[in-house]
């Protein structure tokens, strides 16, 4: 079974498995320009050891116009929308095992290619992808896919971009973090109105 630790709307620190997860102050002075549309309260997630593993302050809302695709979560979604910001204060990991460096980062919404290249590592083709903010300041922006992908081999400084897997659900807390195995720290919230679960400790294995 599934454990959930729900994160209240007055974001009471909640602890399970290591983690504990509260609210968190003001954007850092690289996201300013995106102060108007992610939420002004962000969540914290704290490791076992006391030390920070994140802040992200998430959309208000996401837009539509997106174009369908087989395996998506969010087929109305357009490729490059604005997901949320995140300060990763230590190095951290993305989905890949590649090394996240100390920063603020941009969230922005991709899918993987059909190209036989990612063959099981997800059931969806949903992913968040990192970017830097201080290289990544206009919140209306919708890059396209090599353009993001561009900007997010930047930040990862290598061949692949830096990637944490997301999906969406049909019913969940308002936020919660769920300890799914040994090796994955699932994210379940909310943007706006749309429910959704993000992968943000954890490595894919295959």
């Amino acid at each position: 079974m599934h454990k959930l630790i729900v994160l209240s709307t007055l974001f009471v620190s909640t602890a399970f498995a290591g983690y504990s997860v509260s609210s968190t102050g003001a954007l850092p002075a690289e996201a300013a320009a995106y102060a108007s549309v992610v939420s002004e309260k962000g969540i914290r997630v704290v490791k076992e050891d006391g030390s920070v593993l994140m802040d992200v302050w998430f959309a208000k809302t996401l837009p539509g116009g997106g174009t369908p695709e087989d395996n998506t979560a969010f087929p109305d979604l357009p490729n490059g929308a604005i997901l949320g910001i995140a300060h990763f204060p230590e190095r951290h990991s993305d989905r890949r095992g590649q090394t996240i460096k100390p920063g603020v980062y941009t969230l922005r919404y991709s899918r993987y290619p059909v190209n036989g290249d990612h063959m099981g590592v997800a059931p969806q083709r949903d992913f968040a992808v990192l970017s830097l903010a201080a290289k990544d300041q206009d919140p209306a922006a919708q890059p396209n896919y090599a353009r993001l992908m561009s900007m997010s081999r930047v930040a990862s400084g290598t061949p692949h971009p830096l990637v944490l897997s997301i999906w969406q659900e049909d019913q969940s807390p308002a936020s919660a973090i769920e300890e799914f195995s040994e090796n994955e720290t699932i994210l379940h919230t909310r943007i706006g109105m749309t429910q959704f679960a993000i992968i943000i400790a954890g490595v894919h294995e295959g």
